[in-house]
């Protein structure tokens, strides 16, 4: 969705952002930079935006007010995209903002980063891009180098890995009414004090696409088979995996989603389809996030959520069984003899 074959690194701002609660502060650059060296800049674009090539998910800026020009992020954004000279000014508006937003305890120091690119592509479009990166990870590297008849040692310490983004934003100069597309990217912290990057600093909402569309209803429909459904009927795990697995085979073949068509091809039970709509309408209501009954299936979103679709049967510590297909040939029971359950599984030929 995201490449920078094309891409032009035009400016760079780098500032230190210290954490408030600890009494640190920040340190602003008074100038930009303007990379002449290409195998640094090549370098500065494979560690600024080669983890987007992976992301599929697209937000836009929101503001609990609803008024964009409220959101801190947006707004400085929006300038630059407007005059470019005021980069810098605003560059260092928005390491004041992510200062004060740093204030929980276990926020990390670091460099911020924000750069102008040219010819990100996203979407088949060739666009200016802003990103804000912040850096916080540092780690210790070994150099070998030749000596006289041989080789000798030395390290470098608080080095930063050019493979390992840990916090990042690229926002995109399109759908400016709209909030912009942004993408995201956060690798560290994955705790309750890490929710400042996106929610806090950037405020950010999903754009309601096709592949966020795709992801909520086989993230709901998965809660509601392993969640839900024991409260109402009388389910064994063989028939759960049934359920997951033939809702899987129905967004793999389809091309497009119906809700109505999903519940009796999948579901297939009066009681259960309304139980459904009802627990996808309590989501939507919840969440504040509207779910359509039909769009377009995205594959990219699809192959996310199979990852997590589980069809394994785990026993006790002993055997795990794997279910793909018909559940009919595999049948549970218990044993009075020997006081346990027991599965019975039908097969043709052994592998």
């Amino acid at each position: 969705m995201i490449s920078f074959y094309e891409a032009f690194l035009a400016e760079l701002a780098i500032h230190r952002i210290g954490n408030k609660s600890q009494d640190e502060f920040y340190v602003l650059s008074d100038q930009s930079l303007h990379i002449q060296d290409n195998l640094l800049k090549n370098l500065l674009l494979q560690y600024f935006l080669s983890p987007y090539q992976k992301v599929n998910e697209i937000y836009r800026f929101t503001h609990p007010n609803n008024d964009l020009n409220l959101n801190e992020v947006y707004h400085f954004a929006e300038a630059i995209f407007a005059d470019g000279s005021t980069f810098h000014e605003n560059s260092q508006q928005l390491a004041k903002y992510l200062y004060e937003v740093s204030g929980h305890p276990k926020i990390k120091s670091g460099e911020l980063y924000v750069a102008y690119f040219e010819n990100v592509q996203i979407e088949g479009e060739l666009l200016d891009a802003i990103g804000i990166f912040k850096s916080e990870t540092k780690e210790t590297y070994l150099k070998v180098y030749p000596e006289q008849a041989g080789f000798n040692l030395s390290y470098e310490e608080d080095a930063i890995n050019i493979t390992k983004l840990d916090k990042g934003c690229l926002i995109f100069n399109t759908d400016k009414e709209e909030g912009f597309k942004v993408a995201v990217i956060d690798q560290t912290n994955r705790t309750a004090e890490a929710v400042y990057w996106k929610d806090e600093f950037l405020k950010l909402k999903v754009r309601n696409d096709n592949y966020n569309q795709t992801n909520n209803v086989l993230g709901v429909y998965k809660s509601f088979v392993t969640e839900k459904l024991d409260e109402e009927f009388e389910m064994t795990k063989a028939d759960k995996i049934d359920l997951l697995n033939k809702s899987m085979k129905y967004f793999k073949e389809k091309e497009s989603f119906d809700l109505d068509e999903f519940a009796n091809e999948v579901i297939a039970n009066e009681d259960g389809i309304e139980s459904f709509k009802n627990f996808k309408k309590s989501y939507e209501e919840e969440f504040d996030t509207a779910i359509p009954d039909s769009f377009d299936i995205n594959t990219a979103a699809v192959k996310k959520q199979a990852r997590v679709f589980k069809s394994i049967i785990k026993l006790d510590r002993n055997f795990h069984i794997y279910i793909h297909g018909d559940k009919e040939l595999i049948e549970k029971g218990f044993d009075e003899d020997k006081s346990m359950n027991y599965y019975k599984v039908y097969f043709k030929e052994e592998a």
